[in-house]
């Protein structure tokens, strides 16, 4: 009788420890779950469009971007869709070129209103798009800026950051708590200093992705910001995006770096959903059930553990040695040869363990790295 009873508490302690494991590792995957976001972009133009695309990602995203500018003007469509997406589980960011006073005068009462309605499902408002981007190849990120004397590096950063971050529509956000995203290829470091608190690193063409990366999750890290990749074109025409095994990779090297959110670009339309095949669905799904795995040893994280230092204010566009800094007109100039090699032959070194950031004062980085390197060093 005693050995019985031996053997039920024994079975007894098996199973109770087996459900805390479960609750343990449950509540770990839904703690994981809040602070990772996979999603894909809309760019089309009606709310018959967004449903399709909700109805076939739900099942493996969380995250819908609004990415329509006839949407955003459009009171009536947005909520519908806002409406849809949360009713389908998801957490939705709405894209807005900016915030109107006058045009559209109900945008300002609808940030008011969103959070209340949607509560945290509204995660905040994509504004402007590929700021630096556009600053180092069109020479303004903004067509309505104007640049008067500027004659140097600093002055040109200043007006950059200060052009943006005293808009009406970063304003706007800012005195209502409002989270506020943009996608860019460049300047990711002043796109923070302007106000932005998160920005997707754009991965696609031929630009390197570790390189990339190190530029977004330095700038974030450094500067206390949240970041992410989105996956966009590496071809000017139809397909457009890579085909499915690839954008797969670009995921899970995004994952890997610790990228918080991850989202696919899909416009223009070439079919019912916008660019994407089944095929990209097909990634996306896998991908999903990757994140959710346990044990997830195939996607270690890989945090930066070693700095690469730009000159301060030093803007340069980086995808190629001759790019421009802050102008189309400028750069390189004579620091760049030796920062492009430098920098290639440490991302080569390091991989995803490699951060670039920029030698600003008021960010301590000597602390944060187990390695640091400067602009000027020669690196064997």
């Amino acid at each position: 009788m005693k050995l019985m009873w031996l053997f039920l508490s024994v079975i007894l302690l098996i199973s109770l420890f087996s459900t805390i494991i479960y609750i343990h590792y449950s509540f770990e995957q839904k703690e994981s779950e809040k602070k990772f976001f996979f999603g894909v972009s809309f760019g089309l133009n009606t709310t018959t469009e967004a449903r399709l695309l909700i109805d076939k990602v739900k099942g493996y995203t969380n995250l819908f971007i609004i990415n329509s500018w006839e949407i955003s003007t459009n009171e009536t469509a947005l909520n519908e869709i806002c409406d849809y997406a949360v009713d389908a589980k998801m957490n939705f960011i709405v894209f807005f070129d900016y915030l109107s006073h006058i045009a559209y005068p109900w945008h300002l009462r609808w940030l008011e209103t969103a959070t209340e309605r949607w509560k945290n499902h509204f995660m905040g408002v994509y504004l402007y798009d590929e700021p630096g981007g556009r600053q180092i190849d069109l020479g303004r990120w903004d067509e309505g800026i104007i640049y008067k004397n500027i004659s140097d590096y600093s002055k040109a950063a200043d007006f950059f950051v200060t052009s943006i971050s005293a808009t009406w529509s970063m304003q706007d956000l800012k005195n209502r708590n409002i989270q506020v995203f943009t996608s860019d290829y460049a300047l990711y470091w002043f796109d923070y200093l302007a106000g932005y608190d998160t920005v997707f690193v754009e991965l696609g063409w031929n630009h390197s992705r570790i390189q990339q990366i190190a530029l977004g999750r330095g700038a974030a890290t450094l500067q206390d910001k949240e970041w992410g990749a989105i996956i966009t074109w590496t071809y000017q025409n139809t397909p457009y995006l890579e085909n499915g095994t690839k954008i797969l990779e670009d995921m899970i090297t995004a994952y890997r770096a610790g990228a918080k959110y991850i989202i696919i670009f899909n416009y223009p339309q070439t079919n019912p959903y916008g660019i994407l095949e089944e095929e990209h669905f097909n990634a996306m799904a896998t991908f999903w059930n990757m994140t959710r795995s346990f044990p997830q040893n195939s996607l270690e994280k890989i945090e930066g553990e070693v700095a690469f230092v730009l000159p301060k204010d030093y803007g340069w566009g980086l995808r190629r040695s001759n790019d421009n800094i802050w102008f189309p007109e400028w750069g390189p100039d004579d620091l760049s040869l030796q920062i492009w090699n430098s920098m290639n032959k440490l991302v080569d070194m390091y991989d995803l363990r490699l951060d670039i950031i920029y030698n600003d004062t008021r960010f301590d980085f000597e602390e944060k790295y187990s390695s640091v390197y400067f602009w000027n060093e020669i690196i064997d």
